[in-house]
């Protein structure tokens, strides 16, 4: 059953096959004079002529031959109704040689841009576009640019990646962590991560590890870690601006003489890790909160201040900042209070 449009439609596809098939029994023909015997309203008549002349099913001419000067001087111009038909065989062949020329175009503007972008972006798109002796760094300090950093080594690295976090993965989108780990592990790269011990701890850490680990990353765990870092083909590296404040801004390095440097501190930490898989988890409380944890929401609960939940754990005030935010997201809490509070009801704590 069709509807109201698509019968308007067809209507109008039968109107324009008729036209068409009298304009090409006539050879030459006045456009206005075959509407009018076809009845075809002249409202119609400029949309008919419109979409057969794009066709290449008619072509305007003239009711007369015109002389060979004024063809080859350009004065001939063809009278405003008079049109010829086109065999549908030879339309179809223009019009597919149109298309070919518009395709030749775009192909050639494409090629256009191209290389255009490889002289502006040059060293920043390709890894061996930097001469060895080159080096650069670039300081960033909106987190939008460093996100869009992250994944703009995931789309560029071609053999491997070098990573390793202090804290856990929790901070990261895991849906969005793992199609990153699946789109480069099947372009063959390499694909190695470190997180710090205690962040085993942190709910769902797991999960996402053995997921990692499942897609062919390589997981390592280590006592300490002493920043974050990310390093793509040994020739860009990502690392904090200070990476006892990791907030406030990352660098990005450019140059394999440059990134040889957090290249060997990667290293260093990686041997002293264990692989995922053989490390036994840190201590736990009930659900499944570390024994720092469980302390620090304890104190918390009965009111203390960061300062002295930091003196009284022997940690700095970061490290305690940190995990009680990182605590606060995972209980939805909004505030210190709410989260002290919700840790009792919740019998994370005593």
């Amino acid at each position: 059953m069709s509807t109201a449009g698509g019968g308007t439609r067809d209507r109008d596809d039968g109107r324009l096959v008729a036209l068409y098939q009298e304009l090409r029994a006539r050879g030459v023909s006045g456009f206005a004079e075959v509407c009018a015997k076809l009845e075809i309203d002249p409202a119609e008549y400029e949309r008919c002529r419109t979409e057969l002349i794009s066709l290449g099913l008619i072509v305007p001419t003239g009711t007369a031959h015109a002389p060979i000067t004024e063809l080859r001087d350009a004065r001939w111009q063809p009278d405003g109704d008079t049109v010829a038909a086109v065999d549908p065989e030879i339309a179809l062949l223009r019009l597919l040689d149109r298309e070919r020329e518009r395709l030749r175009a775009h192909l050639a503007e494409a090629d256009r841009a191209y290389a255009a972008l490889e002289t502006l972006a040059g060293s920043f798109l390709k890894g061996d576009a930097l001469p060895r002796s080159e080096v650069a760094f670039e300081v960033i300090t909106d987190y939008r640019r460093i996100q869009q950093t992250l994944e703009d080594f995931a789309d560029i690295t071609r053999e491997r990646a070098c990573s390793m976090y202090p804290t856990g993965p929790s901070r990261q989108v895991p849906e969005r962590l793992l199609e990153r780990d699946r789109r480069r592990r099947e372009h063959g790269v390499q694909i190695r991560v470190m997180y710090q011990a205690d962040s085993l701890a942190q709910p769902r850490t797991a999960d996402i590890l053995k997921g990692r680990a499942e897609l062919g990353v390589e997981v390592r765990i280590a006592p300490a870690i002493p920043m974050n870092m990310v390093i793509a083909d040994d020739q860009f590296a990502l690392v904090p601006l200070r990476p006892d404040s990791p907030r406030e801004g990352a660098i990005l390095a450019r140059g394999r003489h440059l990134v040889r440097s957090f290249l060997n501190l990667y290293e260093h930490c990686w041997h002293a890790a264990t692989p995922f898989g053989d490390v036994v988890a840190p201590e736990r409380g009930g659900d499944g909160l570390s024994e720092q944890q469980q302390a620090a929401l304890r104190m918390l609960a009965d009111g203390m201040k960061d300062e002295k939940i930091a003196r009284s754990l022997g940690v700095s005030l970061r490290t305690v900042s940190r995990m009680l935010s990182e605590l606060m997201q995972e209980m939805g809490a909004t505030s210190r209070f709410e989260a002290g509070v919700r840790a009792v009801r919740m019998g994370w704590v005593d």
